[in-house]
């Protein structure tokens, strides 16, 4: 494939990306006064923040697939 197809190509899929910037974010934490952290895609939230800070996001994977 030449140089000039293949630039087209990618063209037509970053179409559908979104810009990278304030209001484009996946999840909200919030620690203080309460503690939360909830996913905008899915909706899903949690209060254990130590888990999630941790590194254990497993439920929000698995929440993101099943939707």
């Amino acid at each position: 494939m030449n140089y000039k197809k293949r630039k087209e190509k990618e063209n037509i899929l970053n179409k559908g990306k979104k810009d990278i910037g304030w209001g484009n974010q996946i999840r909200s934490y919030v620690l203080h006064p309460y503690k939360q952290i909830k996913d905008l895609r899915t909706g899903y939230e949690t209060s254990n923040v130590n888990d999630i800070l941790d590194g254990k996001i497993d439920k929000f994977l698995e929440t993101s697939l099943i939707i």
